[in-house]
């Protein structure tokens, strides 16, 4: 028996020969086309294509075209001042022009008008009411405060035809959205007072009369006086009974729910104040 044993292990033949010729590729199996995209899938795509560029168009206008005027109004109510500086200055300096929406002043005064008082207002202007925009811009600059005339809306068609005239040519006016007629003048007051603490940002509101004579520069200084009590009402406060006579020119038809007497402002007055809480 011999002391060693070779195994042999089987290797692959390797090919004992070799051809010059070139081999030829294998032909690929292209029995199943190509796979295309459903119909719908296409469709879909190709809305969020026009989608996404209607976007991207719509986009690039906004940026680019001019920044809208600001309109000075609470609800109906408008100032016609402060529209017109905007306009103005928008036309100008292609911006607000510095205008703030809601400016924090002193004290904004509302002369309250009429539209049969064009006279009283033409008097008010030919003496301390400044009788244009840059004046009534500069008397607000020096004392802090602003000033309007207040008036309504009337249904007479003449009336309104008037009044727009004066307001083009002055601008100095607050239009506030409440018929003109005595027994709204309450109204009218709550109006007034709700446009201008929306429209003003003021430590002072005063309503006044369109048949006083007024010293700007001394409102001021009395308005600017340092007040113990956070709230301060200044005019006249008065004590009265309720009537509850229907007949009555004050009839006061919640009579039952206030008792038999009552404190009242009296609103009537040449001028009153309210500090803004």
């Amino acid at each position: 028996m011999p002391l060693f044993s070779h195994s042999h292990r089987t290797s692959p033949s390797l090919p004992t020969s070799y051809s010059s010729k070139p081999l030829k590729p294998q032909k690929i199996n292209s029995a199943h086309p190509p796979s295309r995209l459903p119909l719908p899938i296409l469709v879909f795509s190709l809305l969020c294509f026009l989608f996404g560029l209607a976007g991207t168009i719509f986009a690039v206008s906004s940026l680019r075209r001019p920044r809208p005027v600001p309109v000075f109004r609470c609800g109906r109510s408008e100032d016609t001042f402060r529209a017109f500086y905007s306009a103005s200055n928008s036309r100008q300096l292609g911006d607000h022009g510095g205008l703030v929406e809601r400016p924090k002043i002193l004290g904004f005064v509302g002369i309250q008008t009429g539209f049969g008082s064009a006279d009283r207002r033409a008097a008010l202007r030919s003496t301390w009411f400044p009788s244009d925009p840059n004046g009534l811009l500069r008397l607000e600059q020096a004392t802090g405060l602003a000033f309007r005339f207040v008036i309504g809306l009337s249904k007479n068609a003449k009336q309104t035809a008037e009044l727009h005239e004066e307001v083009e040519k002055y601008k100095d006016f607050m239009l506030i959205d409440v018929v003109e007629e005595y027994s709204k003048l309450p109204y009218k007051s709550l109006i007034f007072f709700k446009a201008a603490f929306e429209l003003f940002e003021a430590d002072y509101y005063v309503k006044a009369d369109d048949d006083i004579y007024l010293r700007p520069d001394r409102l001021s200084t009395l308005l600017a006086k340092e007040r113990t009590h956070s709230l301060t009402y200044i005019g006249c406060m008065k004590k009265g009974p309720v009537i509850t006579d229907p007949k009555n020119k004050w009839y006061e038809k919640s009579g039952h729910l206030i008792g038999n007497e009552y404190f009242y402002m009296l609103m009537v007055l040449y001028m009153f104040f309210l500090q803004r809480w």
